[in-house]
């Protein structure tokens, strides 16, 4: 392995912990940090964060001493910092914030199971994290103990799994399934490669980077009989990337594990197109691939994290053609209401005809690339495979298909129509009883 120049940190108030223990992910789990008196004992909290640490009903609060080891303790700002210690700005409401902003609940025909998109679903394992992120999608159930999923909830996602043949990619998430027993994490993934037509396994986690302790050598020889598995991690800033996680993702990688990044856009700690080049450089070092960059969801308690869409569009531009292809992640905006993500591009099109297309590159440089004028849609190649075979999912695929040529909201028809009577000439039947149609009438 290559030595990468990542720092290696432990705040003083750990310095006694042997190395054992340190290192051991158990440790961390059990000895996280969440009241104002043990925090201020590794940073120096200000009076907003204090008043936000001693307020009931806000969203949990719990900290790895790993991760919070790598906060500046005298600086406000710290990226990380603001991340998992709370402010009295997560009091503030704001306009359109929803607690299931992404309606998760809507699509779940089984408790902790969302089905959103045609062939995969979302399986919600835990509500468990290492740590707690504080612009969490799902605060309304993550970190609470009692609404932890029972085995007969899990019992019903397998099931609904197996009688539903279209899926054939879960994502397991929660919460953090790597926050779960082996034994149980093992279980899970067991049960889900029984399922013939579950053709890819997903984990998303943010456990290597709030404790990458938890990645073991044991939890890699395990993870890796269950090919093809993929996982994606959750890194928001370069400081995050330590030696630890790098030595983890090394771990991983070793194991066959392709590894992505997903990352939510917040203001005060990466919404600058700078800060993102160098996080999305950085990951590729330690052979993770920048996924999505996420625009902020509407949750309670997010708003002051919350950006114009127009910076992420500022930072798709600092990025496209300024790095590696490979570095560049997809900015997405996960459609409030259950619309599923959308991804939204600075525009490189400038203008088309039937045999031009005008482009213009991260530089500002103007090309036309010439079309084929001889091209027909009988040249396109045939599917012999059978198509999807969910009922109701045609959507845009049917236009693209040619068996639809329009998609209409739902009461469109009802809503457009006058109930007028129709010209003669489409139907002159109904024109006769009323004496119309006659030329002498007319």
């Amino acid at each position: 392995m290559t030595v990468l120049p990542f720092p290696s940190k432990r705040a003083s108030a750990f310095a006694d912990v042997p190395d054992e223990k340190w290192n051991d992910w158990r440790w961390q789990l059990s000895h996280r940090l969440n009241t104002a008196e043990e925090i201020e004992k590794i940073i120096h909290l200000t009076d907003s964060e204090r008043k936000a640490l001693s307020t009931e009903h806000l969203f949990r609060v719990d900290v790895t001493p790993y991760f919070i080891s790598l906060i500046d303790p005298d600086d406000p700002d710290d990226p990380i910092r603001k991340q998992v210690i709370p402010t009295d700005c997560e009091m503030v409401t704001f306009t359109s914030e929803m607690e299931d902003s992404l309606a998760e609940d809507k699509h779940s025909p089984v408790p902790g199971l969302v089905h959103r998109y045609p062939d995969r679903v979302l399986m919600l394992v835990t509500t468990q994290c290492a740590s707690y992120c504080r612009y969490c999608t799902r605060a309304r159930i993550v970190g609470d103990p009692l609404a932890q999923f029972s085995r007969h909830e899990f019992d019903l996602q397998i099931e609904y799994l197996k009688k539903t043949p279209q899926v054939r990619d879960v994502l397991l998430s929660g919460g953090d399934p790597l926050v779960l027993a082996p034994k149980i994490l093992e279980e899970i993934l067991t049960r889900l490669r029984e399922i013939p037509h579950i053709e890819i396994v997903r984990i998303g986690t943010r456990v290597p980077v709030f404790m990458p302790q938890r990645i073991t050598d044991d939890l890699c020889d395990m993870l890796q009989r269950f090919h093809p598995l993929w996982m994606n991690i959750h890194v928001n800033h370069s400081n995050e990337i330590t030696k630890e996680l790098a030595q983890a993702t090394d771990k991983l990688t070793r194991a066959g594990i392709p590894l992505g990044n997903q990352t939510v856009l917040m203001a005060g700690v990466n919404d600058n197109v700078h800060i993102q080049r160098k996080l999305v450089q950085d990951l590729v070092r330690i052979r993770v691939r920048p996924y999505y960059l996420y625009q902020c969801d509407l949750v309670h308690g997010a708003g002051h994290f919350r950006t114009p869409v127009a910076k992420g569009i500022e930072i798709m531009e600092g990025l496209r053609g300024h790095t590696s292809g490979y570095a560049v992640p997809n900015y997405m905006i996960d459609a409030p209401g259950g619309g599923g993500k959308i991804p939204v591009l600075p525009n490189y099109v400038l203008s088309m005809s039937d045999h031009k297309i005008i482009l213009r590159n991260f530089e500002g440089y103007i090309a036309s690339y010439e079309e084929p004028t001889d091209y027909t849609p009988s040249m396109a190649a045939k599917y012999k495979g059978l198509k999807r075979p969910e009922p109701g999912q045609e959507g845009l695929t049917a236009l693209l298909d040619g068996e639809k040529m329009v998609i209409k909201s739902e009461g469109f028809d009802e809503i457009h129509d006058r109930h007028g009577i129709q010209h003669r000439l489409k139907d002159e039947a109904k024109w006769k009883p009323l004496g119309i149609g006659k030329e002498k009438d007319l």
